[in-house]
This record gives structure tokens, sequence and C-alpha cells, in this order.
């Protein structure tokens, strides 16, 4: 347990665990250059795994100290503070996940990759819906931001876990014709995921949209499938 359980902290700390080979490659990696999805992100260069283990240490860290970690400019720290909160999700009841699904939903401006949305939307979001109204995933499918759609599609996977489809399969039909890869590659990916526990419902929607899919979400969506399978779903022959 860290005695001290303040942002400026937790910078000390993962700075001190920095490296700048990994920070190299990882800004290649998220895209960062100019005109790409990540453009301008900052990375102290640290793997998910050490960092999970801070997250560990640090887990008790108060709301007001996650969200200024989740504001700051470093890749990871911001990762840092959605782990954060993923942990204290799962431990809290209601009413405090009730608050962390708020805070969540009002800081998304700063859940801007896909990493970030993918290791936190269907833990906060998507389990916290879970047995409610869903409107909100709704809204965010329709939203101008790339980060808030792929939010969407991902918080769906909470309830795929489930073997619950149809609001996951009415999210993928509103982002089926996204002009982003990252919204293709993430529909496609949850169009599996339906596939591995329903390959019906998953091919029953694949019949009535493929031809009209993007080539990506396809591709995703049938990636499990036999190859001449796949073939004839890329050829438009199925």
């Amino acid at each position: 347990m860290a005695n001290n359980l303040t942002a400026e902290a937790v910078h000390e700390q993962l700075v001190s665990l920095a490296n700048p080979e990994i920070a190299e490659h990882s800004q290649r990696f998220f895209k960062t250059g100019t005109g790409e999805y990540g453009e301008g992100d900052q990375f102290l260069g640290i793997r998910v795994p050490i960092l999970r283990q801070q997250v560990t240490r640090y887990q008790h860290l108060p709301n007001e100290e996650v969200i200024a970690l989740l504001k700051s400019p470093f890749h990871e720290e911001r990762l840092f503070a959605l782990l954060v909160w993923v942990k204290k999700f799962q431990k809290a009841p209601e009413e405090e996940q009730a608050h962390l699904y708020d805070l969540y939903l009002h800081h998304t401006q700063y859940i801007n990759n896909w990493d970030l949305v993918d290791s936190s939307a269907y833990q906060i979001m998507g389990a916290f819906l879970e047995g409610k109204d869903r409107q909100p995933i709704f809204q965010l499918a329709q939203s101008q931001s790339l980060w808030e759609r792929r939010i969407a599609m991902m918080a769906t996977f909470q309830w795929i876990r489930n073997h619950d489809f149809e609001d996951a399969l009415a999210i993928a039909k509103l982002l089926l014709h996204d002009t982003e890869d990252l919204i293709h590659k993430a529909v496609g990916w949850m169009l599996r995921e339906i596939g591995k526990r329903d390959l019906e419902t998953e091919k029953g929607f694949l019949k009535e949209h493929y031809q009209n899919m993007p080539h990506t979400m396809l591709r995703y969506a049938i990636e499990k499938f036999p190859q001449c399978e796949r073939q004839r779903y890329l050829k438009g022959v199925v």
C-alpha cells in the first residue's frame, strides 16, 4: 500500500519506471504522428504488466487524484487512471459504481486511444448498464468523437460475454458505415465475439450486411471461419 496517495506520487513512481526505447516504439505503434489518430500523444515507456502492478499498489487513490492522472499528457498515466477505476468499480457497492460510471462518462475526452477504451469501456460502462436503460450507449454511438463511438461498441462486450447480443448488433448496425478504421475493427471484433458464443446469430447479421461492410470490419468478423468460407464472404458469394 502506498503511503502517499496522490497523483504526484504516482507520476514520480511511473517516471522512475520509464523506458525511452519502449516509449519510442509506443509512439509509432499508437500512431502519434501528424494527422494520425494518436497525434501528439506522449509516452513514458512502461509495459502494461508493470503498469498493472502499480495499479494494485495505488488502487485506493482518491477519485480527484485519478482524474488528475486521467488529464495527463502521458498515455500510461491515463491508462493507469482508467485501470484504477476498473479495479474500484469491481469492488464497489452500487452507489459507488454509479458515481464511477458518471465520472467515466464525463471524462471521455481523455479516453482517447483504442487501448484506453478497450481496457475500460465494457468493465465500467457495459457493466453498469447491464440490466438498465442502455440509451447512453446509443448516444455515444452517434458521437462526433471516434473514441466515444468506440466506447459504445466496446461497452457491448460485457453483454456479449453474457450471451446478450441484441444491443451489440444494434450498435454494430449503427456503425456499419463509419468512416474510421478503428471503428471497423471494433465492430468486426465484437461480431466475432458474438460468433464464438452463437455462430448462427453472427451469420444472420452477416447475411444481411456483409456485402455493404467495410473490408476491415468483415475481415475481423470472419477471422475464425474456415478459410474456404472466409474466401466466399470476401468475394461476396455467400
